[in-house]
């Protein structure tokens, strides 16, 4: 849409502010599918809920492509946006479900390498397409979204259902299966059954490949689990999962997503050509530097990544600010200023996408206990997609009102919060099993290390515990 933008703004003859509500509603839009999807999948599996969002998306794109007018459009947006609720929710839940420990990190990243890939894709097709006629390459841009729709349902066909859903459902000699071929050995495959198995209420001692299931998630009392009697584990899992979803598109990622090629525009590059192909290097630096973080994950850790590329965006967003204030208040191009806005655009999405970008989704989808993963997942969906649309349709209005210079050090200031949230709640999860997860949460401890307490002096470890008193 980044692109699209330029074109539909042109053909359809609409305001800057239909403009930003096209693009940033979809986010929105996605609510309805993130709040279906936890249940969803409770319902028919992850893998059948992948394929349906794979349909619902194929069915968007077409819309969009064959828009005549505004409206019709914003209906095309509406069906993708539920496509997309649905997708961001169950990818990285299937994936985590189905990780081992050792490579969950790594595997859980996947969905965000691709949607960066797609990004990439989507500019480079922005700019092949605007070669033709004004009313057929935008709506080609959009429209071409139709193709990957229809890889993606096929392609989970011949992948397996999540072990712990099959467990949830009883059928544990298929989740037997699939943890055998999941697993990096035949002993952690019985590990995390075992593990699975009680957490869903089985006893350890059952070995049918079909059983009954009392304690079977289906939704009901989860969202009091969640939110209204949480124990002090869960209530900091809760807040952990989302914060994170908010200060990751609170920072502003959004906005240098869809409309780079309006920064650019104020940066000092006038011709689309130029401005397509800047947005192109965008997607570029978001993908390489997703795969790096897809690779160092499992081995540097969670924690100290997300608070080093945090960190970096901070100091990315003030460098943007400050040369795009230079810009806008300089009566000739500074060349130097324009090469700076350009260079902390790249070091920004450079940044997010080492550390805040992937780590949100594996973090998130990794923490919660099984009984609460769907729906606190979906949770931080609706998060997510709340906060992105927020940014996404005030960038452009909130750029008038206080200069994009303005907007810039408003997003470091929150991304400057951000990074104390994470420094201070967010305990390191690298190598824990999923069924372990709860027991690294419900304290506050003063070492960053959260796998390590403060030793009083009877050589005892101290621990506040959230919503409790302190205990040793």
């Amino acid at each position: 849409m980044s692109g699209a933008a330029l074109y539909i703004k042109r053909d359809l003859k609409v305001s800057d502010v239909q403009i930003e509500i096209l693009l940033g509603i979809i986010n929105l839009y996605s609510l309805i599918g993130s709040c279906l999807a936890g249940r969803t999948s409770d319902w028919i599996g992850r893998r059948y809920t992948i394929v349906f969002a794979g349909a619902i998306f194929f069915v968007g794109a077409l819309l969009m492509g064959f828009s005549p007018n505004y409206s019709f459009l914003m209906f095309g947006r509406f069906v993708a946006g539920i496509g997309i609720g649905y997708a961001l929710m169950i990818a990285p839940v299937y994936t985590a479900e189905v990780s081992p420990a050792s490579s969950r990190g790594f595997l859980t990243s996947f969905p965000e390498v691709f949607i960066n890939g797609g990004i990439l894709l989507g500019y480079i097709s922005n700019y092949g397409f605007s070669k033709l006629t004004l009313k057929v390459g935008w709506r080609m841009m959009l429209g071409v979204g139709a193709i990957p729709s229809v890889v993606l349902t096929v392609g989970v066909l011949a992948m397996p259902e999540s072990p712990r859903w099959l467990v949830m459902r009883g059928r544990l000699g298929e989740a037997r299966k699939v943890l055998n071929k999941t697993s990096d050995s035949r002993e952690e495959a019985q590990l995390r059954l075992a593990e699975i198995k009680q957490a869903a209420g089985i006893p350890e001692s059952c070995n049918d490949d079909v059983v009954q299931v009392t304690k079977r998630s289906t939704g009901e009392g989860v969202w009091k689990e969640l939110f209204l009697y949480p124990t002090p584990p869960i209530r900091h899992i809760v807040i952990a999962a989302l914060g994170i979803h908010f200060f990751q598109q609170a920072s502003g990622v959004d906005a240098v997503v869809l409309y780079s090629p309006r920064i650019f525009e104020k940066a000092g590059i006038k011709d689309d050509t130029h401005k397509l192909l800047a947005t192109v290097a965008v997607g570029f630096v978001k993908t390489v530097f997703i795969l790096a973080a897809t690779f160092t994950l499992d081995r540097v850790g969670r924690r100290p990544l997300l608070l080093s590329s945090v960190g970096g965006m901070v100091l990315s967003l003030l460098t943007l600010a400050i040369s795009l204030t230079i810009i806008g208040h300089s009566e000739r191009k500074l060349m130097w200023a324009v090469a700076l806005s350009i260079a902390m655009v790249l070091a920004y999405v450079a940044t997010f996408s080492i550390g805040a970008g992937p780590i949100t989704w594996v973090y998130s989808s990794e923490i919660f206990p099984l009984r609460l993963r769907a729906q606190g997942a979906a949770a931080g969906v609706v998060v997510n997609r709340t906060t992105s649309g927020v940014v996404s349709m005030t960038f452009l209005s909130l750029s008038e009102a206080i200069t994009i210079g303005g907007a810039f050090f408003l997003y470091c200031g929150i991304a400057t919060l951000g990074w104390i949230f994470f420094y201070t709640l967010l305990p390191e999860t690298r190598g824990k099993t999923l069924e372990d997860m709860e027991g690294s949460f419900g304290t506050f401890r003063s070492k960053s290390n959260a796998t390590k307490g403060v030793e009083n002096g009877n050589g005892q470890v101290a621990q506040v515990q959230l919503g409790t008193n302190v205990q040793t």
